[in-house]
């Protein structure tokens, strides 16, 4: 059976480019359009895919071949020294497998934004993307039955994150370098760029959680450590060290809790903290957490309608 190449949408600073991806054994389509019964049967699917280990790899940078192999999973990153004269804003790059004598070729997309001083990192379940989180069976029950057409954004998140993405810039093809980091893992890739792409949101680079590989794994999809989270984000922050950084979050899991320790690592990175409140009422370890903030100089917004967040995002400066 022929391998797949998936590739994700990548991203450089002034010294380093990284490109990632996984090569699969067997996946599944995913249509977007079905109903009911047939999108749950698309979804589970992505969770039975099979992936190939240690298997050759070729990124295609310049002039140069660069070659690696997949991890035990499937995944494979390149880290690479960029050239100092490379171009800003989306790029495409190329990689390559060989299979049965043939070359398979795949394009994706990385970003090497232009010179800025804002970046901005959403959580994406219950922060743009309507999930209810904290109810087990409710989120399953969406995730399963509401095709990616069916799933709702909050009113209101699309001209704020719009807003976010060109805050600062005079040049409509400058956007600010933007990240979705969740708690989801890679087998949802497509859905999260098919969502953010039918609702206009800011084209971002997407991190998640590594890849799972059964049935069973769907079930606890999104759920336990979130130290990966963690750990991603502070990746953004030290690879552009630069910029002025804007968390949004929300109250369901464990954003406020992450976004306090990285405040605290990163004393002068980070200008502000959108937590969105989910439940009936505002949690009062949140608030805690929340004032916290502010005593590290940190402006924050705890906020049940984007439209707070906004108007908070004016006050201060950020956007117009």
């Amino acid at each position: 059976m022929k391998p797949i190449l998936q590739l994700y949408r990548g991203y450089a600073n002034e010294e380093e480019l990284i490109v990632m991806g996984h090569v699969f054994k067997r996946t599944y389509d995913y249509d977007f359009q079905k109903k009911n019964l047939k999108n749950a049967r698309s979804v589970v699917n992505q969770f039975r895919i099979k992936t190939i280990e240690n298997f050759d790899v070729y990124l295609k940078c310049g002039k140069q071949e660069i070659h690696t192999k997949t991890l035990d999973d499937g995944y494979f990153k390149f880290c690479i020294p960029l050239e100092k004269e490379s171009p800003f804003g989306w790029i495409e790059y190329e990689v390559s497998i060989k299979y049965g004598g043939k070359t398979i070729v795949s394009k994706g997309s990385y970003i090497r934004p232009h010179k800025g001083n804002l970046g901005i990192i959403s959580d994406i379940d219950d922060t743009f993307l309507v999930s209810h989180t904290q109810n087990i069976f409710k989120k399953m029950y969406i995730l399963l039955f509401k095709n990616v057409n069916d799933r709702k954004v909050f009113k209101d998140v699309v001209p704020h994150y719009q807003a976010l993405s060109s805050a600062g810039r005079h040049n409509k093809e400058e956007e600010n370098a933007f990240f979705y980091v969740s708690s989801s893992e890679w087998n949802l890739y497509r859905f999260i760029i098919e969502f953010t792409k039918i609702h206009n949101l800011p084209r971002a680079v997407i991190l998640l959680k590594d890849i799972r590989r059964g049935i069973t794994d769907f079930f606890m999809s999104g759920r336990g450590n979130h130290d990966h989270k963690f750990d991603k984000i502070k990746h953004v922050l030290e690879f552009y060290p630069n910029l002025k950084y804007v968390l949004l979050g929300d109250d369901s899991q464990h954003d406020p809790v992450l976004y306090e320790r990285i405040c605290k690592i990163f004393p002068v990175t980070v200008i502000a903290v959108y937590i969105r409140q989910t439940g009936k009422s505002k949690k009062k370890e949140v608030k805690k957490i929340m004032k916290n903030l502010e005593s590290l100089d940190v402006s924050v917004c705890y906020f049940k309608e984007s439209s707070e967040a906004i108007t908070h995002s004016r006050s201060i400066g950020i956007i117009k």
